[in-house]
């Protein structure tokens, strides 16, 4: 036997089922791909209702997912059912597959409680930072109270009981050794690279244009912190400022303020040239993102967004879109010269730089010629996932395994 199938792994992720989640995806069968047992607990959603499925070799457990929170005492009863349904599915799983290690994909910040349960067995805690918790609530309430401090509590227990940890970027591990305290040693960044197998460039649909010259595309979650405001703003500004009806935007994406959103274009009367397509599958948001002729990530400026990595601008890099976003650190640093910087929240200047964009083709040529090969060279999945196997490589043989 491949001394590598006695290494197994339990991923637990509590806010997107699997496959959806596209960095836990990868994760996983990245490791089940080097010879690694690994199955995965998340919860239940559209076209992932089944309880237990075998894909690609990763064993998936899902359990029902508990409503969004809000509000103290309703992220108490979302957190507590979650734990619960993630502790009876991880002893199921233990029992019939066996796990060395639980791989505790936030957010939220708890997951390490299940783990805690597991050490008696000699369980080691891994934690897998996707979105730093404290930022994300104060960004979503724009306050620091009572959840705000607790998600600084949650955010320290984690780092306490984790043997190592995978943050996304550079920002992220500065935090998981100031205020996590975590040995320097112990912390990989494992950034989010797509895979280039996934993001196929294609000719583009002019159909999808409505009639325009041109499509501005967007990818994303649509909720309440990821400045969808912002691009309709600067739509408005566009159109009824600068005198311009040659331009489309095409919205691709799903989440709990869809309809929120989708009602805000009709009131500003955008809704002829906006088009939310809600979650979609990966070939309808092939199909806008390779129409489209540059792409935006209108993600606001605050303390957690400018130390976040957007996968969607690595997303739209390998499709060769050139970008305008606002201007957040390590939106920079991915993108570098594959974007435009528009004044942080500032949706007259992202109208502006969109304008200035779209009226360039050479300047679009140069900047999707320079994200493509940033992504191909460097950033690409195939390139960061090298972290993931080294980290654990590095775990597991100190174990003996």
């Amino acid at each position: 036997m491949n001394k590598k199938m006695k290494r197994k792994i339990l991923i637990i992720v509590e806010n997107l089922p699997v496959p959806f989640d596209t960095r836990v995806w990868q994760e996983a069968t990245t490791l089940v791909e080097n010879g690694y047992t690994v199955s995965v607990i998340c919860p239940k959603g559209k076209g992932y209702e089944k309880k237990y499925e075998r894909l690609s070799g990763v064993h998936i457990y899902r359990h029902d997912l508990p409503e969004e929170g809000s509000g103290f005492l309703g992220y108490v009863k979302e957190y507590g059912t979650a734990l619960r349904e993630e502790l009876r599915l991880a002893k199921r799983v233990y029992e019939k597959i066996g796990f060395d290690v639980i791989h505790g994909c936030n957010p939220p910040d708890d997951i390490y409680m299940i783990a805690r349960f597991f050490r008696k067995y000699g369980v080691k805690y891994v934690f897998d930072h996707h979105d730093i918790c404290p930022e994300l609530f104060e960004a979503k309430f724009g306050k620091r109270g009572l959840l705000y401090k607790s998600q600084t509590w949650l955010e320290r227990q984690t780092y306490k009981h984790a043997a190592f940890a995978f943050v996304t970027n550079e920002s992220y591990k500065k935090i998981a050794i100031k205020r996590g305290k975590m040995d320097p040693e112990k912390v990989y960044v494992l950034r989010s690279g797509p895979k280039l197998e996934r993001l196929r460039i294609q000719p583009p649909k002019p159909e999808l244009k409505g009639g325009r010259k041109y499509m501005v595309g967007y990818l994303g979650v649509i909720g309440k912190q990821e400045g969808i405001p912002y691009l309709l703003e600067a739509a408005r500004y566009i159109k009824e400022n600068l005198k311009r009806d040659d331009i489309y935007y095409g919205i691709v994406g799903g989440g709990t303020s869809l309809e929120e959103m989708k009602s805000l274009s009709v009131q500003m009367g955008l809704d002829d040239i906006v088009t939310f397509t809600g979650r979609a599958p990966d070939d309808v948001m092939l199909d806008y993102l390779n129409t489209a002729d540059i792409c935006v990530n209108p993600d606001e400026y605050n303390a957690m967004n400018d130390k976040s990595t957007m996968n969607k601008v690595l997303e739209y890099m390998a499709l060769g879109k050139p970008i305008v976003q606002f201007d957040l650190t390590e939106g920079r640093y991915s993108a570098k010269e594959a974007s435009l910087y528009a004044r942080p929240n500032d949706s007259v200047d992202m109208a502006k730089k969109i304008v200035s964009l779209l009226d360039d083709e050479e300047k679009r040529k140069k900047m999707s010629v320079f994200g493509r090969k940033r992504i191909v060279e460097e950033l690409s999945w195939e390139h960061t996932s090298k972290v993931l196997l080294e980290g654990y490589e590095a775990f597991f043989t100190k174990m003996g395994k």
